[in-house]
């Protein structure tokens, strides 16, 4: 399964290992609760997706490479105990407690949280001397002599043999105690995912016209080279950096992340033609409806690869537009619903100025607790010290106001806000026309448009600005093209060139 269906999968499991029947024990025994062991190659994702189902199911999450660490530190440093049997003194060997089950504990002590996923990956990495400990975690879910607290689910991963020559091979015995999951690299799902995390457009702009090179492992005389999904998201973050510090990217700072030479020393040409196309054809000046004809005479004889990386230099730039209005909209709702709160804790009898703190203060501890306990993504935690920031500000300054004048007060804050949220649709609505204006003259209803109205229906922020905001071109043209399957036609022939 792709690496979508495979979040899915561990996301009911976690809703059934965690069900609790009427006497608040777990429906599944925890000997019935097989541990998870995720099979798939290297960097397509495996580890980014514990994170989003513990998210998601707002559980915890412990995460180990196994391979970094020992026998003592997995199992627990030996140590001589006294005990008594039958009358008689013997000495026994016992462990300390494992340092992996020690920090379970000390995340449930540190967040509050008493349920997660302990994932462990590499597993099937291990040296020779820790391989029976691993056998003995997925057969009875202990390291040593000690268990993983209930109410945490065990998850593991690993490669296939011909990705990591030191895999080895688990036993019949080990293999029916477990749940297995093979999991393969699938462009269109980890482009839907590119997406929500914002990865560079050049990179996805490239992917588009060579998904082939999306994720490759060969081996040749000189070795293995490879491209995986977690070299195009941290070579992204890279590319934003050296951007914004106006630093050059060579073929070797492109390798570093991207280990296939071919690839690498096609990506760094498309960068600087990419970064050419923006230039020449002005994407900024075009979204502000002022286009050089010169630019519509260039347009009409470039190759088709030019063609389509314009189109997803102007899908860039109106995604700009679009999470503006994204952010001023969850801003503006956020804050709509704090004042809505708050008339009704007024009318009750509360202290316009006490009843105003003290549910800014609640909002206050509930982000510390949710970002505590790793719930908020960079862009939540963005987007709540904006509102918490923002909601200060409305804040009544004086003691002893009226209801009337303390609820005004706040709410000529939130007409500010308001009136920015209009701005930014405005503006972006606008930009929206200039580039249909653009796309039609430049390209009619040519395949280009096929690319930039299906791009535009998959982006999450252009279709959350498109269901707020009526484009009728969007709308005419959404019903005439027959996006998904013109689209994937005419990637298909690029790639046949």
């Amino acid at each position: 399964m792709n690496i979508k269906e495979a979040k899915e999968e561990l996301k009911h499991t976690a809703d059934a290992y965690l069900a609790k029947d009427e006497l608040g024990e777990y429906r599944i025994p925890r000997i019935r609760q097989r541990p998870v062991f995720l099979i798939g190659p290297p960097g397509i994702g495996k580890t980014q997706i514990m994170e989003q189902v513990a998210k998601e199911c707002r559980i915890g999450l412990v995460s180990y490479t196994i391979t970094h660490h020992t026998r003592q530190s997995a199992v627990g440093l030996p140590y001589i105990r006294e005990k008594t049997f039958q009358g008689k003194d013997f000495s026994v060997t016992e462990y300390t407690m494992s340092e992996i089950l020690a920090s379970i504990y000390q995340y449930m002590e540190d967040t509050g949280l008493k349920e997660g996923i302990l994932f462990i990956d590499e597993i099937n990495c291990v040296s020779e001397t820790l391989a029976p400990t691993m056998l003995q975690f997925l057969q009875r879910k202990t390291f040593g002599n000690q268990a993983v607290p209930e109410g945490w689910l065990i998850i593991a991963a690993g490669n296939p043999p011909e990705y990591n020559k030191s895999v080895r091979e688990f036993d019949m015995a080990t293999l029916d105690r477990a749940r297995c999951i093979t999991v393969e690299a699938d462009y269109r799902v980890w482009k839907e995912y590119a997406k929500s995390r914002k990865i560079h457009g050049a990179l996805m702009s490239y992917l588009e016209i060579r998904q082939n090179n999306f994720y490759r492992v060969e081996a040749d005389v000189d070795g293995i080279q490879y491209v995986t999904a977690r070299g195009w998201e941290d070579f992204s973050h890279l590319l934003y950096a050296y951007e914004e510090k106006q630093l050059p990217v060579s073929d070797e700072v492109v390798y570093e992340y991207l280990h296939h030479r071919e690839v690498a020393e096609d990506v760094a040409a498309y960068l600087d033609l990419y970064r050419k196309y923006q230039d020449d054809y002005g994407i900024g000046e075009i979204l502000r409806g002022k286009v050089k004809p010169s630019v519509f005479v260039r347009i009409k004889g470039a190759a088709f690869d030019e063609r389509l990386s314009v189109v997803n230099l102007l899908l860039d730039g109106l995604a700009a537009y679009f999470r503006a209005v994204f952010l001023e909209r969850r801003l503006t709702d956020g804050f709509f619903d704090f004042l809505k709160s708050y008339r009704v804790g007024m009318q009750q009898g509360g202290e316009p100025l006490l009843e105003y703190e003290s549910r800014l203060c609640k909002i206050e501890e509930t982000f510390q607790k949710e970002d505590r306990e790793g719930f908020l993504d960079r862009e939540g935690r963005f987007l709540k010290k904006r509102l918490i920031s923002l909601l200060k500000k409305g804040k009544p300054t004086q003691e002893n106001l009226s209801e009337k004048e303390a609820f005004d007060f706040a709410r000529n804050c939130f007409e500010g806000q308001k009136g920015k949220l209009i701005q930014a649709e405005t503006q972006a609505a606008q930009a929206l026309e200039y580039a249909f204006d653009f796309m039609e003259e430049a390209f009619g209803q040519g395949e280009e448009l096929v690319v930039f109205v299906t791009e535009l229906s998959v982006s999450r922020e252009a279709a959350a600005f498109l269901s707020e905001n009526v484009c009728e071109r969007y709308l005419v043209y959404n019903r005439q093209l027959l996006i998904g399957s013109r689209k994937q036609e005419l990637l298909s022939e690029i790639r046949r060139e």
